[in-house]
């Protein structure tokens, strides 16, 4: 895919009333929009961390993706709710409408927010903190494009960044 695209989000946050965490990323890479889910590139390693800090079996259906993370008060969502991308570069992003997280926010428990990696952050910081004032930690991606992070320093990374959190 050599051009640009206009994409918009088409599944909803992940989330319920007890929901303490919230895990923001960019915006659904073009495997998790066939999926029509988080995190569905193969090489993604999200779900194997979030098991790996909440001592539970890595999921594999949505179903037991939804489950692991609502029983851990875990919220999924993207900072993105329409933009033009091309294909899954967070780097090509541009013409950003931002998701509406202070919806999440009213109707849960939310008090960590976390990005991950550094782009999600960035967009955080420039569309969505002016309305939240809740300062977002930032993360190393799981993304198979930080392929320098091994999955240990990853779960070492996040288990130390957010510690307290998770398996609660």
């Amino acid at each position: 895919m050599s051009g640009y695209e206009t994409h918009t989000h088409e599944f909803a946050p992940i989330y319920d009333a007890h929901s303490r965490v919230l895990i923001l990323g960019t915006f659904p890479s073009v495997k998790s929009r066939e999926q029509q889910f988080y995190y569905g590139h193969p090489q993604n390693r999200f779900w194997k961390v979030l098991a790996a800090l909440t001592k539970s079996p890595v999921p594999s259906t949505i179903e037991e993706k939804k489950r692991l993370l609502l029983q851990h008060h875990i919220a999924v969502w993207d900072v993105i709710q329409s933009c033009d991308i091309i294909g899954s570069s967070d780097t090509s992003i541009k013409n950003v409408v931002p998701a509406d997280i202070p919806l999440v926010l009213a109707k849960s428990r939310i008090h960590t927010i976390c990005g991950n990696g550094a782009k999600a952050c960035e967009l955080y910081n420039r569309y969505i903190l002016p309305k939240t004032r809740m300062p977002i930690v930032k993360l190393p991606s799981t993304s198979p494009a930080n392929a320098s992070c091994s999955l240990e320093k990853l779960i070492e990374s996040w288990s130390a960044l957010i510690p307290d959190t998770f398996g609660k």
